[in-house]
C-alpha cells in the first residue's frame, strides 16, 4: 500500500468517526503511522486533504451512477437502482453530503470543479427516456428535472441533516442506519407509485 492509499485510508477512518470539523490532522496521521510532518508533506491542509478524499470516492460513485443513466433498464428500474446504489455508498461514506454542503457556501470553486468533470454524473440519456416512457403512457405527465430532483433530494437530505433528523425523531445511531437501510428500497416504492400510470378498467 502506498503512503497516499495509507493517507487516504486513514483520512476516510477519522473523518467518518469526528467529521470534517473534528478531524485533526495528527489523527489521521496517527492512523496511517506516518509521522504529521509527512502528512503535511503530501497535503498542507486538512480541507485540501478532504478535498483529495472527497474526489477519490466521487471517482468510484460517479461510475456507478452513470452506468444505471446509460442503462437499458426501464425508468423504475433505474430510480430502483439509484437510490439502492447512492444511499449504500453515503452509508459507507457518511461525511459527504454535509461536507459539500459546507463546500457549497465556503469554496463553491471547488464543488463547480466536479460538477462540471466529464466524468460526472450525467442524466441527459434518463431525461430522455422519462419523456418517452410519458409519451408512452407508461408515466404519468411530470418534469423529468423535477423526478430527478426528488430522487437526489429524499437519498441526500437525511445523511445532509441527520443530526436534525436523529433529534427531532428522537432516534439512535443504529435506528438510524436501520432506515437509511429500509430507504434503500422505500423511496424508489414512493416515487414510483406517485408517477405511476395504473391501468384503468
Amino acid at each position: 500500500m502506498t503512503t497516499e492509499e495509507k493517507i487516504f485510508n486513514a483520512a476516510r477512518i477519522v473523518f467518518q468517526k469526528k467529521g470534517f470539523a473534528g478531524a485533526r490532522m495528527q489523527e489521521i496521521a496517527d492512523e496511517a503511522g506516518i509521522n504529521k510532518a509527512m502528512l503535511h508533506y503530501c497535503f498542507k491542509n486538512k480541507e485540501l486533504l478532504f478535498q483529495a478524499v472527497f474526489m477519490n470516492a466521487f471517482s468510484q460513485l460517479a461510475p456507478q451512477i452513470n452506468e444505471i443513466f446509460k442503462s437499458n433498464d426501464s425508468v423504475f428500474d433505474k430510480i430502483k437502482k439509484f437510490t439502492h446504489s447512492y444511499i449504500s455508498f453515503v452509508m459507507l461514506n457518511p461525511y459527504l453530503p454535509q461536507f459539500v454542503i459546507q463546500e457549497m457556501n465556503n469554496n463553491p470553486e471547488f464543488v463547480m470543479s466536479f460538477l462540471k468533470n466529464e466524468n460526472r454524473p450525467n442524466p441527459t440519456l434518463l431525461i430522455a427516456q422519462i419523456e418517452k416512457e410519458i409519451a408512452d403512457g407508461i408515466i404519468k405527465p411530470i418534469n423529468p428535472k423535477h423526478l430527478l430532483m426528488n430522487m437526489i433530494s429524499m437519498a441526500v437530505f437525511p445523511f445532509a441533516a441527520q443530526m436534525m433528523i436523529k433529534g427531532m425523531l428522537q432516534i439512535s445511531d443504529t435506528e438510524f442506519n436501520t432506515m437509511m437501510e429500509e430507504r434503500k428500497t422505500s423511496i424508489a416504492e414512493q416515487i414510483i407509485n406517485s408517477i405511476k400510470r395504473w391501468n384503468e378498467y
